[in-house]
C-alpha cells in the first residue's frame, strides 16, 4: 500500500506540474487576449516602468538634493500609475490574471513538494543541568527582561542570573568564562543576537549546552531554532523539560556570529555615532559615497574558486538563507548543514540596478556557499557588523564555519521550524509535467516478500534494501 501511494502522489504532482504551467499561461494570455494590442502594450509598458523604478530606487540612493527627490517621486509614482493603467485598460482580466498567477504558484509548489526536503535537526533528551548561569541584558528588546520577569522565573528554575548593568561597559565573555570557572554546567543569554553569539562561542568552547532567550529585538537565531519569539519566559522551560540540538557556529575573523557577518555599505554606515539615533538619514547621507565607490574599502571575497570583486556589499551567513521565496527571506532551512552562505551585490548603475528586478539570474547577485570565505581589502582593517555589532577588524578577514560547535538547549515543546516552500522552478515543472509512461511512475507495484521463519531463508531471498535492511 506504501508503494501504491507513491505512485499516486507521484501522478497529482505530475498533473499539478501541467496544472500550473497551463495556469501560467493563461495568466499571460488573459489580458493579452482581452486587450488585444493594448494588452501586449501594456505588458512592455509594465516592464519598462519595471526596469525604470528599479533605476529610479538607484539614483535616490546615488545622489543628493533635487535629483533625489525626483527619483523618489518616480520611484513611487510608476508602480502606482502602471497598477491604476492595468486596472482601467484591463477590468476583470486583471484580477482573473492575478488569480491565474496564485493557482500557478500553487500548484507549482505543490508539483516540487518534498524535493528540497527539510531536515530538522536531531533531538537529544538529556537530564536537566545541575548548575545553569543565564546573563541578561536588562535593555534589549525594549526592557523584556523586566517586562516578562525572566529573572524571577529562571531563579525559582534553580538557575543563577547575572544582570549586565545598564549603562557601563561590560566584557560578556569575561563573564561567561568566570560563569563556567565557578562550575557552571550550561550558559544561557537573554539579549540581541550579538550577545548571544558571545555567550555561545564560550560555550562551544568549554563543550556545554548553551540557552537561548528571545529578548532582543528581531530574535533571529530564536526564530531559526524554532522558539517562540512572543514569549522569552517560555524558552526558559527547557531549563527543566528541555532537549538538546547539535547546530554551527560561524566565525568572522576570532568573532563568533549565530546569524551573519556583514561587510561593505551596511557596515560602514552602522559604524557611525549618529546612526543609533537617526538611521534613515544618516543611510541617505552616506549612502551616495559608499555605493559609487568614493568612500569606503575595495573588497575582494574569495569562497573556493569564486571571486567577487569590488561587491558594495558581502553578507556571511551561519548556514545559507532562503533565496528562492520571498516569504521567507531571512530566514534558514536549517542551522547545521556546515557551510556558509554568500551573498554579495554589485551594481555599477542604474542599468545594472533595473538588472537586479527585471532578470532571474542576475549578474549583480552573487549567491553561493562555501566552508570558508576570506574578505579582502585594500586597507588593514575593514569595517564589519557582526550579527548587528559595529566592529572593526584587520584585513584580510577569514570566515569560516565550526560544524555541530554549539550545544543549543531548546524547550521540549515549542512552535518548531516551519518548512519553506520549495523553490519554484519553471525547468524542473516542465520536465515533471511531461513524464510519461514508463518514466513517470513505476508500472507495476512490488509487494515485499513475506519473511522466512528461518533466518538463513530469509538472507537468501531478501533482496538488498528489502525488509532486512530497515
Amino acid at each position: 500500500m506504501a508503494v501504491d501511494w507513491s505512485r499516486r502522489g507521484y501522478h497529482a504532482q505530475r498533473w499539478a506540474a501541467r496544472g500550473a504551467l497551463l495556469a501560467a499561461a493563461l495568466a499571460v494570455a488573459t489580458p493579452l487576449v482581452y486587450g488585444g494590442l493594448r494588452g501586449l502594450l501594456l505588458l512592455v509598458l509594465g516592464v519598462a516602468g519595471m526596469g525604470l523604478s528599479a533605476a529610479a530606487v538607484w539614483w535616490m540612493l546615488t545622489v543628493r538634493g533635487p535629483l533625489r527627490w525626483g527619483a523618489a517621486v518616480v520611484a513611487v509614482c510608476v508602480p502606482a500609475g502602471l497598477l491604476a493603467l492595468f486596472a482601467v485598460t484591463l477590468f476583470w482580466a486583471l484580477l482573473v490574471s492575478l488569480a491565474l498567477w496564485g493557482l500557478a504558484v500553487w500548484s507549482g509548489r505543490y508539483a516540487l513538494r518534498g524535493t528540497g526536503g527539510h531536515t530538522p535537526v536531531r533531538e537529544r533528551r538529556l537530564p536537566p543541568p545541575r548548575k545553569p548561569v543565564l546573563i541578561m541584558n536588562p535593555r534589549s528588546g525594549g526592557g523584556k527582561v523586566g517586562r516578562f520577569r525572566l529573572r524571577e522565573k529562571a531563579e525559582r528554575l534553580g538557575a543563577r542570573v547575572v544582570l549586565l548593568e545598564p549603562g557601563r561597559q561590560t566584557d560578556v565573555t569575561e563573564l561567561a568564562r568566570q560563569a563556567v570557572a565557578d562550575g557552571a554546567d550550561l550558559l544561557g543569554a537573554a539579549g540581541g543576537d550579538g550577545t548571544q553569539a558571545l555567550v555561545a562561542a564560550v560555550a562551544a568552547e568549554h563543550d556545554i549546552p548553551f540557552l537561548v532567550i528571545s529578548a532582543g529585538t528581531r530574535n533571529h537565531f530564536a526564530l531559526d531554532l524554532g522558539l517562540d519569539r512572543g514569549d522569552p519566559a517560555a524558552c526558559l522551560d527547557a531549563l527543566t523539560d528541555g532537549v538538546e540540538l547539535r547546530v554551527d557556529l560561524g566565525f568572522a575573523g576570532d568573532q563568533p556570529f549565530v546569524n551573519n557577518a556583514s561587510f561593505g555599505a551596511y557596515a560602514a554606515i552602522v559604524q557611525s555615532p549618529a546612526y543609533r539615533d537617526d538611521k534613515i538619514g544618516t543611510s541617505l547621507e552616506m549612502l551616495p559615497d559608499l555605493l559609487t565607490g568614493q568612500q569606503g574599502p575595495r573588497l575582494v571575497a574569495r569562497a573556493g574558486d569564486r571571486t567577487l570583486t569590488a561587491p558594495q556589499a558581502v553578507l556571511i551567513s551561519n548556514n545559507p538563507y532562503r533565496t528562492g521565496d520571498p516569504f521567507g527571506l531571512g530566514r534558514r532551512e536549517r542551522l547545521d548543514s556546515g557551510t556558509l552562505g554568500v551573498l554579495g551585490v554589485k551594481v555599477e548603475g542604474a542599468i545594472s540596478a533595473a538588472a537586479l528586478l527585471l532578470y532571474p539570474d542576475p549578474a549583480g547577485l552573487t549567491v553561493l556557499t562555501a566552508p570558508e570565505v576570506v574578505i579582502e581589502a585594500d586597507r588593514d582593517e575593514i569595517e564589519a557588523g557582526v550579527d548587528g555589532e559595529a566592529m572593526v577588524l584587520p584585513a584580510p578577514v577569514r570566515c569560516r564555519i565550526a560544524p555541530g560547535a554549539l550545544r543549543v538547549r531548546v524547550p521540549r515543546k515549542r512552535p518548531g521550524v516551519a518548512p519553506g516552500p520549495p523553490r519554484l522552478d519553471w525547468r524542473r515543472l516542465r520536465k515533471l509535467a511531461a513524464t510519461v509512461g514508463r518514466t513517470a511512475a513505476p508500472t507495476r507495484l512490488h509487494r515485499p516478500r513475506p519473511r522466512s521463519r528461518h533466518p538463513e531463508d530469509h538472507r537468501r531471498t531478501t533482496p538488498p534494501g528489502g525488509p532486512s535492511d530497515t
